[in-house]
């Protein structure tokens, strides 16, 4: 059996980008979440100690959104990192950061990054 834990359409205001501009308007960024885990103790006691606590991975989520970087490749490495060292239980981790009408001079509704990887625990 697998346990899969999604935190889907996370939607937060951030600053990222190579241009000036960017830095200084920012714009809305998506961030999905999917942590495979093992939640079996938490089917059996019903208790958040036991899991993932979704409070916290948004958290972390909006913290490093807020953070101004020129490269969103830059901001999911940083969530993938502090998922990884400050959740219990996180054995495979895709982060995924979609960037909404980005200036690269073409009809683009967005473009996104998906940093996964497993968490060798």
């Amino acid at each position: 059996m697998q346990h899969w834990i999604e935190v889907n359409d996370i939607r937060v205001y951030g600053q990222h980008g190579c241009l000036d501009s960017e830095g200084i308007v920012g714009q809305s960024y998506r961030v999905d979440l999917k942590i495979k885990t093992d939640f079996t103790q938490a089917t059996l006691t019903d208790e958040l100690i036991d899991t993932i606590d979704y409070v916290v991975l948004n958290q972390i989520v909006v913290e490093e959104v807020k953070k101004r970087s020129k490269l969103i490749e830059h901001v999911g490495q940083r969530i993938w990192q502090r998922i990884v060292n400050e959740t219990t239980g996180c054995q495979y981790l895709s982060v995924k950061i979609t960037k909404y009408n980005p200036p690269i001079n073409g009809d683009v509704s967005d473009v996104a990054i998906i940093i996964e990887g497993e968490n060798k625990l």
